[in-house]
């Protein structure tokens, strides 16, 4: 896995020593910067995964920093900075900040809230970013979908059954699990077969070969697993 890449923005030079050490020992790459113009000559450059930004800065107020990379990146922004008031954090938060920590600061909070905008930030682009199968694209923010180029729609029930499916991908799910999940018992039955008919029809819309599908693979007398691979 390729470490994420963390901007340190501050001016006081011990801190920044500090604290890029410490995110090293815990696995991140780090990049340090002094001043808001170097950061904005060279932040296309440095193509940093998260930015830390000391809004005391020597050349330009940090506030201005932060509104300029949102609108340069959507990557996280974490403003550790000692004015502690609440007009300050709010002011933050409006200008594009995804976090506010004021100093002092406990190391092990900061790196949480790293690890937190970090998650958020790639469950967001998994979101949004198409699961490429070849063929088959899925967009599954949008709820499209695409075989060879065109757009095929999908019913609300049909969608829920491909997301079920792309949340356990390589996992065999039961019957029972994928029916309790897309239908409550008042609209299902032991015995119904509606599990089997959104099947098929999910199988038609997304198989190259219905007959011998290459997604949505069964395993008889157990249920149902999705597949990112050839058979």
């Amino acid at each position: 896995m390729v470490a994420a890449k963390i901007l340190v923005i501050e001016d006081d030079q011990d801190i920044r020593t500090v604290l890029m050490d410490q995110l090293r020992l815990d696995g991140f790459e780090t990049v340090g910067a002094s001043t808001g113009r170097e950061v904005l000559e060279n932040f296309s450059s440095i193509s940093p995964d998260l930015v830390v930004l000391d809004l005391k800065l020597p050349d330009i107020d940090g506030l201005v920093i932060c509104q300029k990379l949102r609108r340069l990146s959507n990557i996280p922004i974490i403003i550790v900075s000692a004015r502690d008031s609440l007009p300050d954090k709010i002011r933050g938060l409006e200008v594009g900040a995804d976090d506010y920590v004021t100093k002092p600061f406990e190391y092990l909070e900061l790196e949480a809230r790293i690890r937190a905008c970090l998650r958020r930030r790639q469950a967001t682009a998994a979101m949004i970013e198409p699961l490429d199968l070849g063929k088959l694209k899925i967009y599954r923010q949008k709820r499209i979908i695409e075989v060879n180029g065109k757009r095929v729609k999908l019913t609300k029930k049909e969608f829920e059954l491909l997301t079920l499916f792309l949340e356990n991908k390589g996992k065999v799910l039961s019957r029972e699990f994928l029916s309790s999940h897309l239908w409550n018992k008042k609209e299902v039955y032991p015995w119904s077969r509606a599990l089997d008919v959104h099947i098929r029809r999910l199988r038609k819309k997304i198989e190259p070969d219905p007959a011998n599908p290459k997604y949505i693979l069964t395993h008889a007398g157990v249920g149902y697993r999705f597949s990112t691979h050839d058979g």
